[in-house]
């Protein structure tokens, strides 16, 4: 069945309705009627499987034939990236939701390429933060990451994580598996509720940006001898986040 998102401000299990463009997406492009079933998430963990009772040109009213609600996810993970060329973006965001990320916090760094003033950063934002909606249709995610508006890392910075990390090349580095360990003994085998990623740009991080990680406690990890594209380091740590903390 095809799915479908309601925000949670919209979302009324006892009176369902699609949002503009979901609809218009149910109307024009699958044709779907009256009786037509699908599944509808909210983003916070709800899913219904519900069924169309009326349609107009614009709006889409359906029931609710049956309610579940996943699991709270076990750790945040909140992936810091900095924002790499072209669309590469758009495929950071869509596999960060499919691998399970809370929070993808896009960010403006010295070697970053792409830079955008205050409006810019609002569309970027949405863009992505819709791209995000769509992954979660796809993989079957009741979990919808928020997108954060393009900022500074010094600006992130300031959120308190449990775990701070960073994708770094330097010498000293450690391996993600051997820093999750030390973490789990410092606190006294409770596993950190919070974790920051931050990954680096093409050419990555200067070294007056690393320092500036470090010193607000982020941790440095390797991620091994070759030297990963930027979406590619992305997608690493959070795959061996996700089957440390989430699986």
């Amino acid at each position: 069945m095809p799915r479908f998102y309601i925000s949670p401000e919209r979302w009324n299990p006892a009176s369902l309705e699609l949002g503009e463009e979901e609809a218009h997406h149910a109307l024009h492009v699958l044709r779907m009627k009256a009786g037509d079933r699908a599944v509808l998430f909210n983003g916070q963990g709800c899913q219904a499987t519900a069924e169309i009772t009326a349609t107009t040109k614009r709006t889409v009213s359906l029931k609710a034939l049956g309610l579940t609600q996943a699991a709270p996810q076990r750790c945040r993970v909140t992936l810091g990236q900095a924002i790499p060329k072209g669309k590469n973006m758009d495929l950071v965001v869509q596999k960060a939701t499919e691998l399970g990320a809370a929070a993808v916090a896009p960010l403006l760094t010295e070697h970053t390429v792409v830079q955008c003033d205050a409006r810019e950063a609002v569309h970027k934002q949405e863009k992505w933060q819709a791209v995000a909606v769509e992954a979660c249709k796809q993989c079957g995610q009741n979990w919808l990451p928020s997108v954060l508006t393009p900022q500074p890392m010094e600006r992130l910075l300031q959120n308190a994580f449990d775990l701070k990390l960073i994708a770094s090349l330097a010498p000293g580095s450690r391996h993600p598996k051997e820093v999750l360990a030390e973490a789990l003994r410092e606190r006294g085998g409770t596993p950190p509720q919070s974790v920051l990623i931050l990954i680096g740009p093409e050419g990555d991080f200067t070294p007056g940006e690393t320092a500036l990680a470090l010193d607000a406690g982020s941790q440095p990890i390797t991620l091994g001898p070759i030297v990963l594209r930027t979406e590619t380091a992305a997608l690493y740590c959070l795959s061996v986040l996700s089957y440390e903390l989430l699986g």
